[in-house]
């Protein structure tokens, strides 16, 4: 709630400070607000001519709108109006520097005329921008709920790159990559590996990757590769690699789904585990607090409810691997009450009660919940649902495979969301994506089998070194 100041009540000498610090979201927002997309303030942009030496810096005119802030904000508040702002600019401002904005009053002039000593300063008491401003405080008291501003939607995934460099962290997993023969599969593969989250060995028809490889100008000589004729025999290899222990996640190339998973749910030779295979689409959906994980859209076509057991426990175990923790699960359904007429209601409640008795664990469980109510706060208070996962769901588990098949390709395709794809309940974490994903998708796929496989040898989340550095103790 802000609340102003008004002329009456303002003394000469008033002041306040208020800290702010530099995000790269910064700087892309005021790149759209302001139109100026100078190179030198973009972070990764890479333009003909322009050098950053010591990465982006902060447009002068944006620390210019913290001192903005503070005025409207707090000294006077809401209400005021800027007269003049005068300003020098001493020093740049980096992303992540954290600043110190403070307003002093210098005098107070007539007509409601307050006049302002402004400056911007890093926390370490480097000058960034000092001038002075006049401004027309108000009259009368008023309050304002900022919680009214309406949310900014950024087409950036930063749940993603999070993930990213947490999985970095870790030793490359030991991965066999299975038909790796086109320029998505493979690039995808070797981004991994360039980033330290896979070590791949690739089972394929070797002329075919090559043939790959050189389209997309990736040298392939440091990565073993294990020369098959076809995608059958390559999934085979891939599979019996796990039982040899050389590797500890299976990565899909260009191939179909089931080639792959053909062998994975071998009885003798296979992967199978006492627990049902279910896949898991983590999304980074712009404006979320936490990644979204969707489950089952792309292997179980239509769960019983016992399958759906399986599927949300793996669900669950994937949201904990990657640090939501409790995880909050909702059932989806076409709405949120129980109705015999939809089989899937009493599913939803039937896994609730589940999870209520621990056969369920790790998570928080409700249903039936419909999309809206499971993810909107808003719309859950207007139905009067009062749940913790009602409007805070960062699981949703789908009633069926055409069901999720949509909510993840809506997400995709009309809110920007970036998608990551595994397979859990087998012995290792299988990265499977589609074939027409790109190299991000892969990439991230694999940030997420290698957080997955902590999670099963150490049955905890991976937060960072410290934790390898515990674990050698």
């Amino acid at each position: 709630m802000a609340t102003n100041r008004t002329y009456d009540q303002i003394q000469v000498g008033d002041s306040v400070t208020r800290s702010r610090i530099c995000t790269a979201n910064d700087l892309y927002v005021f790149a759209h607000a302001s139109g100026n997309i100078n190179p030198l303030h973009l972070p990764n942009a890479q333009w003909e001519g322009i050098e950053k030496k010591d990465g982006p810096s902060a447009p002068f005119m944006w620390g210019a709108t913290l001192i903005s802030a503070v005025v409207g904000n707090y000294l006077p508040g809401p209400g005021c109006v800027y007269r003049d702002q005068t300003l020098s600019f001493h020093n740049k401002v980096k992303v992540d520097q954290v600043l110190d904005v403070t307003v002093t009053v210098l005098e107070k002039l007539p007509n409601n005329i307050i006049r302002l000593a402004t400056s911007v300063k890093v926390d370490d008491g480097t000058l960034v921008a000092e001038g002075e401003a006049q401004v027309e405080a108000p009259t009368k008291s008023i309050s304002y709920d900022a919680e009214e501003l309406p949310g900014l939607l950024m087409k950036r995934h930063q749940h993603f790159d999070r993930l990213v460099a947490t999985a970095s962290q870790l030793p490359a997993i030991p991965t066999s990559v299975v038909c790796p023969d086109d320029a998505n599969s493979l690039g995808g593969a070797v981004m991994a590996a360039q980033a330290g989250l896979i070590i791949p060995i690739l089972c394929g028809p070797e002329k075919r990757i090559q043939a790959a490889a050189d389209k997309i100008g990736a040298d392939i000589s440091g990565y073993e590769l294990i020369d098959t004729p076809d995608e059958g025999s390559a999934a085979a290899k891939a599979v019996a690699l796990v039982h040899e222990g050389r590797v500890r996640s299976v990565m899909k190339g260009h191939l179909h789904t089931d080639d792959l998973l053909r062998h994975v749910v071998k009885r003798e030779g296979g992967l199978r585990t006492k627990r049902r295979l279910s896949h898991a689409f983590v999304m980074d959906v712009p404006g979320r607090e936490t990644p979204l994980i969707v489950s089952d859209a792309a292997i179980n076509i239509a769960p019983d409810l016992m399958a759906k057991v399986d599927i949300t426990q793996n669900a669950i175990d994937v949201a904990r691997s990657i640090g939501i923790q409790p995880p909050k699960v909702g059932i989806l359904s076409a709405l949120e009450t129980v109705n015999p007429a939809i089989p899937s209601t009493i599913d939803a409640a039937v896994l609730s009660k589940m999870a209520d008795r621990g056969q369920i664990k790790g998570g928080i469980v409700d249903g039936p919940l419909a999309m809206d109510n499971a993810i909107d706060l808003e719309a859950a208070r207007t139905k009067g649902i009062e749940s913790v996962v009602a409007g805070r769901a960062e699981v949703l588990i789908v009633p069926n495979l055409e069901a999720g098949n949509m909510v993840v390709k809506e997400l995709t395709f009309l809110a920007h969301a970036e998608t990551a794809g595994l397979v859990t309940g087998a012995r290792v974490p299988i990265i499977l994506t589609s074939r027409a994903d790109n190299d991000r998708a892969r990439l991230v796929s694999c940030a997420l089998a290698s957080m997955y496989d902590y999670y099963l040898r150490t049955g905890e989340a991976f937060n960072g070194e410290q934790d390898l550095a515990e674990a050698a103790e």
